[in-house]
């Protein structure tokens, strides 16, 4: 197991740990299976709260289906048997209605859900409610035409919960017709995709940096290339010099079965990118390549008058090699 409690970044090994197992708010409780390295489960504090005598042990995760098996509810009291979710695009839901920007995307994924059903798509989402109280929950689903796990049972809730480490509100959880995950990022897509036309939204290697998605620099190390978006061309040109390296890079840890230690972005000349530069310290001039890593409060530059894809490789090589001197954010 890996307990990462609220200390000072002061060795390279706690930095590597924290961009390793995407934490993103303390205290976290990852256990991992010490044979393989690999991740069993994410979120240990709701394993332990619901677990404490550790019959369940050793919490590796469950198939979608079985996790999700039982009941299921429309907000017009209707029952319905979770084997109706077979055969379906699955979006799970984790949401509660004292939650503003839970209340505005749910306002946002109700017209996305009837846009997607109307062409035809098999397509069902599926509420988890983080709400405080049944009436809570039952005011807030009122306003959802989907399903919904009943509110009353929470010991199917937390599973979902541990089953995805659900760290914050609100998620959407993109599953594809066999249960496997498609996106953990479908708040992002939706609110980047309004018309729906990418749906069901399998994720980009690389992505033009936004208002919306910017939310996804706190999830772990970003490499960040800045152009001059005033040549309409220059943001499409980055994005094809860097997919090459990002695509390899996803390819490699997918079949390990585990998550990119990367993300990467283009982003170009707007208030969103100067607000980030600001808030990063970093020098005005275009193109400019970084690795940010917003949770570790470091920051990796390589400001060159030509980027080009052998500089972006050997950049990124360096820096999954720990041969980059991080400066402070």
């Amino acid at each position: 197991q890996v307990y990462l409690p609220y200390l000072p970044l002061q060795s390279l090994l706690q930095l590597k740990l924290w961009n390793k197992y995407r934490v993103s708010n303390i205290p976290s409780l990852i256990f991992i299976d010490a044979s393989t390295g690999k991740v069993v489960c994410r979120n240990g504090l709701l394993v332990i709260r619901d677990d404490p005598e550790g019959l369940e042990f050793p919490w590796g995760p469950k198939p979608f289906s079985e996790v999700v098996a039982g009941p299921l509810l429309r907000n017009n009291g209707q029952t319905l048997d979770s084997s109706a979710l077979e055969g379906s695009h699955i979006g799970v839901y984790f949401s509660a209605h004292w939650c503003p920007p839970c209340r505005s995307l749910t306002r946002v994924l109700v017209e996305s859900y009837r846009k997607i059903k109307e062409a035809g798509q098999k397509f069902e989402i599926l509420f988890v409610s983080a709400d405080r109280s049944e009436d809570s929950f039952k005011q807030y689903f009122s306003e959802m035409p989907w399903l919904a796990v009943p509110y009353a049972d929470e010991a199917r809730r937390s599973r979902l919960n541990r089953l995805y480490g659900i760290q914050g509100i609100p998620t959407l959880i993109v599953l594809d017709s066999k249960g496997d995950v498609i996106t953990r990022q479908g708040r992002v897509e939706v609110l980047n995709d309004i018309e729906c036309r990418e749906f069901p939204w399998h994720p980009k290697p690389v992505l033009e940096l936004t208002d919306s998605n910017a939310v996804q620099l706190n999830e772990g190390p970003c490499l960040v290339l800045f152009v001059d978006s005033e040549d309409d061309g220059e943001s499409e040109a980055a994005k094809q010099l860097i997919q090459p390296i990002a695509e390899k890079i996803i390819a490699k840890y997918k079949a390990k079965e585990e998550e990119a230690p990367l993300l990467f972005f283009v982003a170009g000349e707007d208030d969103m990118t100067d607000s980030l530069r600001d808030y990063t310290n970093l020098p005005e001039a275009a193109p400019l390549l970084t690795i940010l890593d917003m949770s570790a409060r470091a920051k990796y530059v390589m400001d060159v008058e030509e980027i080009t894809p052998e500089i972006v490789e050997a950049f990124v090589s360096d820096f999954l090699a720990d041969k980059l001197k991080p400066e402070p954010i």
